[in-house]
């Protein structure tokens, strides 16, 4: 792995212009003390330059000087176009800070998890679960109790819904995934640490863009996921409810995603200055991958 120098205060470019990166990973890479915000990348040039003077930076009309600059990469673009530049990313040697869903089709979800191997570069995959500091906390705690018996989880988002006034709701991934791919990759990154990976699942359609997941987990644990982003705002909410053992603990709230995407940016950070691969990496996101195309066709055959 291309080590990178405990002292050394990496160059983080930003790829990618949208909502997202506007409200999240820009304004978190400009206030993270241990990097330098090296400069932005987007397929509408006119957008990286505002997007670059509001954050401070530069901006740069090739994608390919902009990782020949950087140690690392923050990509913030729709999962199919994400992973055809995450790999290009990977072979230029860029340590690669990614987002959920890291692509929508198996295939491509492999390219980058074996060009970022190939290349020793390391990977982190924003689920934001992860790393937001109460829920990740949460998330180790009952890891380590174990003894899990049933999971419950309910992520009905509201993006749909009439009235709303999101300016995700204008994502055309997310308008032919729905709910099951954006949403779906949080719960996933909750189940599995705490239960264990999937040996077998179930799935089927509900309204609108809702799926309603079944799984079994190699604890012997089954857990059940019910996704979407049409519900009423007023049935929206997110909730995740382990019992066993040790009772019921239910997943706490958390303060919002720019927090937890500072805590990502350390995790990568630690992962490429100790050449310990981060759990929440390029093959988890392939993984997540793996579950979500199995859902998907498997609630299509009904």
């Amino acid at each position: 792995m291309a080590i990178l120098s405990a002292h050394q205060r990496p160059r983080i470019g930003l790829v990618g212009t949208g909502p997202w990166a506007a409200r999240t990973h820009a304004p978190a890479l400009a206030a993270h003390e241990g990097i330098e915000f090296a400069g932005v990348w987007g397929r509408r040039p006119e957008a990286a330059a505002e997007l670059a003077a509001a954050s401070g930076t530069r901006a740069y009309e090739d994608l390919d000087v902009l990782l020949a600059e950087c140690d690392a990469v923050a990509v913030a673009l729709p999962p199919d176009v994400q992973a055809t530049v995450a790999a290009r990313a990977a072979r230029a040697g860029c340590h690669l800070l990614l987002d959920k869903p890291l692509a929508t089709t198996v295939t491509a979800a492999r390219e980058v998890a074996e060009a970022a191997d190939k290349a020793g570069v390391a990977s982190v995959v924003f689920c934001t679960l992860r790393f937001a500091p109460e829920t990740a906390r949460w998330i180790e705690e009952q890891r380590a109790a174990g003894g899990w018996y049933v999971a419950e989880a309910r992520w009905l988002g509201s993006l749909y819904a009439p009235g709303s006034e999101s300016p995700y709701a204008a994502s055309p991934w997310r308008r032919d995934k729905g709910g099951l791919w954006d949403v779906g990759p949080h719960v996933l990154s909750v189940l599995l640490p705490v239960l264990g990976d999937v040996t077998s699942l179930t799935a089927a359609r509900g309204p609108e863009d809702t799926h309603h997941l079944v799984l079994r987990h190699t604890s012997g644990a089954s857990s059940t996921a019910t996704l979407t982003l049409s519900a009423p705002p007023a049935a929206a909410g997110a909730s995740i409810t382990l019992h066993g053992a040790a009772g019921r603990a239910d997943l706490p709230g958390w303060n919002g995603a720019a927090e937890a995407y500072g805590h990502a940016v350390d995790a990568l950070l630690a992962a490429a200055r100790t050449g310990t691969p981060h759990p929440c990496d390029a093959r988890f996101g392939l993984r997540l991958t793996e579950l979500l195309t199995e859902a998907e066709v498997r609630a299509a055959a009904g």
